[in-house]
């Protein structure tokens, strides 16, 4: 990890430790009370566990032009950026991702496309219905199968090595479910005092960015259910596409859809609004370039069902399909990294707390006695 990063965090996070102000914001600083010393391991949790959104910072009375200078949204943030980079496999594509992101990702849904539209052109026509008329089913499997895979192994190796660094221990079942419980109802957004956050103006407390993160994952599950009840429908009970309106992949998917397009369109707004100097510059690129690769995921999804049966399609489905094979390829290097990478540090946090009740309940219980004995005295 470069040391001019680490070092100016573990500076920022001493003071915070000191100062104490910001106790009850989110989870990053009971965390960051437990602690005397900071590691390397403990900075890049307390990366992972921050959201950016900026409470601390314009709570803060030590910020410039305060000789503290302190700004820790915008030090964790250079600090969890680099984490996702070196803990990428292969990190050298995450770094070129972070920097041109929405080039990246605009090059690839073009040369996808026009992969599809080729292999439509060369002959994939299946006979079938509805999108297999312009690309058959067998096509499809070949190109995605691989392409689901591969972001599963890479996630698999980079949280491993992600684990190791922040010094996670064994999992159980408890730490799991309270990793799952914070990260569902994205708890840490609405600040320590339940009105929400910073991060559109500093005077102003609002959910916009909780509501939009929800709405995102939310929809993001719906249509990644939707798609998993279609694949058990075909190849399960032989119930082929194209599904009805009523059907569960329909029901599943259009809600999920409009969901996705609504929390992307949203959360695209509020980064434009947001000031830029108490988050990482050097991942604006990559942070609009994932949000507007998983709307246009999104949006031409819904609009490949409305106009399905028009002489567009094929166009539409080479469009669509291109930015679904993209999303695929480059999540493990995108902000979606970031979910995985924020689950995991969730269920260290949770390992903490666990480790501190029990340390708390034997120290307890090694007093009482001592304190029954001075009452006897």
């Amino acid at each position: 990890m470069p040391r001019d990063l680490i070092q100016e965090a573990r500076r920022q996070a001493e003071i915070c430790n000191a100062c104490r102000y910001c106790e009850g914001y989110c989870s990053v600083f009971p965390a960051l009370h437990q602690e005397r010393f900071f590691t390397d391991g403990n900075l890049t949790q307390l990366a992972n566990l921050c959201h950016n959104c900026r409470g601390c910072y314009y709570a803060c009375q030590y910020t410039a032009p305060h000789e503290f200078d302190l700004n820790l949204p915008r030090a964790l943030a250079e600090v969890r950026r680099e984490s996702w980079e070196r803990h990428a496999w292969p990190a050298s594509v995450a770094r070129k991702f972070h920097s041109n992101g929405t080039y990246i990702a605009a090059a690839l849904v073009a040369g996808f496309a026009l992969l599809f539209l080729v292999i439509h052109t060369l002959g994939s026509d299946g006979g079938g219905e509805g999108f297999y008329a312009a690309l058959s089913h067998n096509a499809m499997v070949a190109v995605f199968a691989p392409a689901f895979l591969f972001p599963l192994v890479s996630i698999a190796v980079s949280l491993r090595k992600f684990w190791k660094t922040i010094g996670g221990e064994r999992i159980r079942l408890v730490h799991i479910a309270g990793g799952l419980g914070m990260a569902a109802k994205m708890k840490d957004l609405a600040a320590g005092h339940g009105d929400g956050c910073n991060f559109e103006e500093e005077d102003r407390f609002s959910h916009a960015r909780r509501y939009a993160h929800q709405l995102v994952m939310y929809g993001f599950l719906l249509c990644f259910a939707a798609t998993s009840a279609g694949t058990i429908m075909h190849y399960g009970f032989g119930l082929h596409a194209p599904y009805g309106f009523f059907s569960l992949p329909k029901l599943l998917g259009i809600p999920g859809g409009l969901m996705l397009a609504g929390g992307t369109g949203w959360m695209v707004r509020l980064k434009l609004a947001s000031d830029r100097h108490v988050g990482d510059q050097n991942a604006w690129g990559g942070d609009m370039g994932f949000i507007l690769l998983l709307c246009f995921v999104a949006v031409s999804g819904l609009v490949l069902y409305a106009v399905g049966g028009t002489g567009l399609m094929p166009l539409l489905l080479a469009l669509h399909l291109g930015s679904v094979l993209s999303f695929f390829l480059l999540t493990p290097f995108t902000k979606m990294a970031h979910g995985f990478y924020r689950l995991a540090a969730l269920v260290r946090d949770a390992q903490r707390k666990s480790e501190h009740s029990n340390l708390s309940s034997m120290l307890s219980r090694h007093m009482d006695p001592i304190a029954g004995k001075e009452n006897r005295t």
